[in-house]
């Protein structure tokens, strides 16, 4: 007990309301046997990033803006806290300080292994770039089966691999070549214009990939497109994956994303796109990727992915 009345441990002299509790409090670490509502597991690579990325520091960015939100949801009038709600940590991924190819080895390896041990029945990966996510389905298909995936993103991602190798804006790309996924279990929501180029999109067609544009996202009412999507998977494969790439977010909402730009999507909009996809029982995974906590606003950007989390717990 400390002699000092009110001198407290670096880091711990913080105001606390008898009535409040922090959402960062669901945080549990995760030891053997100990079980959650949901797990999530970091994945700090940000250096195949294609422009300048500290994407890497996204996964303590996303944890400690959990302490920008209580546990109160005033419009269900729950309290996540009172329910028991737990949030399994299983830490970051400890990546290779030069090779990009191991960090992604080490990535599907971790991921297989923290999914296997089945602490919580929905996982969320926190990159990191949008290269991770070849590993982490990769990952997801050993342990869960056939891999269906809705993918928020402005860009389709399906570039090459002969110009730069497997970057952030390859992994579906390595997924569809590596066999890993088909074209048809492939969903893309919220693509952009200017932000792709015609070959990337010829591709998405010919490998049989459905695209949503931004303009029908705004011509059509988002969880009836939700529900069509997980439809057209739900009879073809075992889970069902979501990777939400940020810079689907308008420029204005999201900042802090390598890769911002005009005529995305409004957060409203991506809430309401994931708590409609989370109903549904074959899905299982999330990745939330492509934030640079260094280019951030005030942490605008870490704050709308920590709330994504945090809305996993009620679906």
């Amino acid at each position: 007990m400390s002699t000092f009345q009110h001198i407290k441990p670096a880091g711990k002299a913080q105001f606390k309301d008898r009535y409040t509790t922090k959402a960062a409090e669901l945080l549990t670490p995760w030891e053997e046997g100990k079980k959650g509502d949901i797990a999530i597991i970091g994945a700090p690579l940000s250096k195949p990033s294609i422009s300048h990325s500290g994407a890497s520091f996204a996964p303590d960015a996303i944890r400690r803006c959990l302490n920008s939100f209580t546990t109160y949801n005033i419009e269900r009038g729950t309290d996540l806290q009172e329910e028991n709600k737990t949030i399994i940590d299983f830490g970051d991924i400890s990546m290779h300080p030069t090779s990009i190819e191991e960090s992604h080895q080490r990535i599907y390896e971790s991921t297989k292994a923290a999914t296997s041990t089945n602490a919580a029945p929905f996982t969320i990966i926190l990159g990191g770039d949008h290269s991770i996510t070849t590993s982490t389905v990769k990952a997801i298909k050993e342990t869960k089966g056939t891999v269906g995936i809705i993918q928020f993103d402005a860009h389709h991602d399906l570039r090459n691999t002969e110009d730069g190798g497997p970057t952030n804006g390859t992994p579906f790309r390595r997924l569809l070549e590596g066999g890993h996924i088909q074209g048809e279990h492939l969903i893309q929501i919220g693509i952009r214009n200017y932000a792709n180029a015609k070959a990337y999109h010829d591709y998405a067609i010919e490998q049989g990939v459905t695209v949503y544009t931004m303009k029908d996202v705004r011509q059509q009412q988002m969880t009836k497109l939700i529900q069509e999507s997980l439809a057209q998977l739900e009879s073809k494969v075992d889970t069902i994956y979501l990777s939400v790439d940020m810079d689907v977010l308008d420029q204005a909402y999201a900042p802090g994303c390598p890769a911002i730009g005009p005529g995305g999507m409004h957060p409203d909009t991506l809430t309401e796109a994931v708590q409609a996809a989370l109903q549904h029982p074959l899905v299982h995974t999330m990745d939330i990727v492509e934030i640079d906590p260094t280019l951030d606003i005030r942490d605008m950007t870490s704050r709308m992915a920590s709330l994504l989390l945090l809305n996993t717990l009620i679906k």
